[in-house]
């Protein structure tokens, strides 16, 4: 994905800034930046973003993985052959991220965190003191307060924004630009479903799609008057 494709949405934009500081940062400052916020506020496509940006090396935890399964999607994305024993491939990650000096950017870290493998972060960071990027949902910095070595390496704590009007009008406007959807009805979607951008997407498709079935290049408020905007609460029963 090309840095040009992504939306400049107020996520990207605080990862970003952040990402630039940590990896600029003096060598005695520890070297860890932790986005986390609510499902949906485009965490990812910020540390997409992110990770063009800066050449970084780039993992999405699942929730199944051990620590070795963890180790070994690292070294995969940076094109290294795991080693034997899970200290050695500790031990090349870190060694690749110091030799590189590119960043590591940990995506879903909850499925990490709530695990032993949060042990494997540390020491993946103090092997190679670069710059880890943890990207995660709400309760990362609740769980990584639990862990002292983990949570005291902390450069910058970047909480994820809902998304605000701009965002929405600037997603419209590069998702759909064959039709003008007015403000008044970006901000009766993005108010209704709380700024979550993945829901404001799901809307911005039904809306787009109900425009070009009645022949609209402008929809606003009233145009759309008592359509259904998705909120991701199931329909209720009809009687």
């Amino acid at each position: 994905m090309s840095v040009n494709t992504i939306v400049p949405l107020t996520n990207v934009a605080l990862l970003a800034s952040a990402v630039e500081s940590a990896a600029n940062r003096p060598l005695e400052l520890p070297g860890l930046v932790v986005m986390y916020g609510p499902s949906g506020y485009g965490k990812s496509l910020a540390a997409a973003h992110a990770a063009n940006l800066h050449r970084a090396y780039y993992v999405e935890c699942r929730e199944s993985w051990t620590k070795k399964a963890f180790v070994i999607a690292i070294l995969r994305e940076m094109g290294i052959i795991p080693m034997r024993t899970l200290s050695e491939m500790v031990d090349q990650i870190a060694e690749q991220l110091s030799r590189s000096g590119r960043p590591l950017i940990v995506d879903d870290v909850q499925y990490v965190i709530d695990k032993a493998a949060a042990n494997v972060l540390t020491d993946i960071y103090n092997a190679s003191q670069g710059t880890l990027i943890l990207i995660g949902e709400e309760r990362v910095p609740a769980s990584m307060s639990r862990l002292e070595r983990l949570h005291n390496r902390v450069l910058e704590w970047v909480p994820a924004q809902a998304a605000s009007l701009d965002d929405v009008s600037a997603l419209a406007e590069r998702s759909y630009p064959d039709i003008e959807i007015a403000d008044d009805l970006l901000d009766a979607v993005n108010q209704r479903v709380k700024g979550c951008l993945r829901r404001v997407a799901v809307n911005l498709y039904q809306i787009h799609s109900e425009a070009l079935a009645n022949g609209w290049d402008r929809v606003d408020l009233a145009a759309w008057g008592d359509r259904e905007i998705h909120t991701g609460q199931p329909p209720a029963r009809r009687g």
